[in-house]
């Protein structure tokens, strides 16, 4: 296939794949499957390992994977926290706190020395594994996330809240990975990371995203009760 026909056909390919998962909704939640899988499988069926409709390089497109990826994680994080409608007191919040800190700094350490001490893996190296594998998938977990924000499982709140906050959790050590292999700027004596990967990305991140939810939300519940505005299409706020 030309290079020219290739963007257009990921494209259509993509599209009528949104559409048949959309119609048939109704039939795949009776399937003892997730969505994921079913997505992955599509991929590999019209990839180079199958019909070769779609190929995409690992490096000459790093940038196109990139974005996508960034969109895909962040669409799935947006819908797990729609399912997360308890008030920031509620007892049950502890659960997931937890899950996303003390026991993913703990996978993380404990990843990164058995990649030193069983793989002879370099510390950066090591740590960054440890980071990419600790946290929990928010796709692939879906079948055991709550169903509805009215869902009050503890379990299931736990896991939900769990993979929606631990990408903020392993975000640090991240970079601190990418650092020690130095490929990322720790600053002298850690102090940039510390600093700003750590305090500004995290606190300033919940800080930001917190302030920006409250002010959009008052403006859309402003317009629609007292000037009986902003009654359209709300789907594009998620684009935002």
């Amino acid at each position: 296939m030309s290079d020219e026909l290739m963007p257009a056909m990921a494209f259509a390919l993509v599209g009528l794949l949104l559409v048949v998962m959309t119609l048939t909704s109704s039939f795949i939640a009776r399937v003892p499957l997730s969505s994921a899988i079913l997505y992955l499988a599509v991929g590999v069926g019209i990839g180079p390992w199958g019909l070769g409709l779609l190929v995409l390089d690992p490096i000459e497109d790093a940038s196109l994977l990139e974005r996508l990826t960034e969109i895909v994680v962040l669409i799935s994080l947006f819908t797990v926290g729609l399912k997360l409608e308890l008030p920031w007191r509620d007892g049950r919040w502890r659960i997931p706190v937890q899950l996303a800190t003390v026991s993913m700094l703990m996978t993380v350490g404990a990843l990164a020395a058995a990649g030193v001490w069983l793989m002879d893996l370099p510390l950066g190296v090591a740590v960054l594994l440890g980071a990419i594998l600790a946290p929990t998938d928010p796709v692939l977990a879906s079948d055991v996330q709550v169903s509805d924000p009215h869902d009050r499982d503890r379990l299931r709140f736990g896991l939900t809240g769990e993979g929606g906050f631990n990408d903020g959790t392993a975000f640090p050590m991240v970079m601190l990975g990418l650092g020690l292999m130095s490929l990322h700027d720790l600053g002298e004596g850690g102090w940039r990371w510390w600093a700003i990967d750590l305090l500004w990305a995290g606190a300033g991140g919940l800080a930001l995203g917190y302030a920006l939810g409250a002010v959009v939300g008052r403006a859309i519940l402003y317009l629609r009760v007292r000037r009986r505005e902003a009654l359209g299409p709300d789907e594009f706020m998620v684009l935002v």
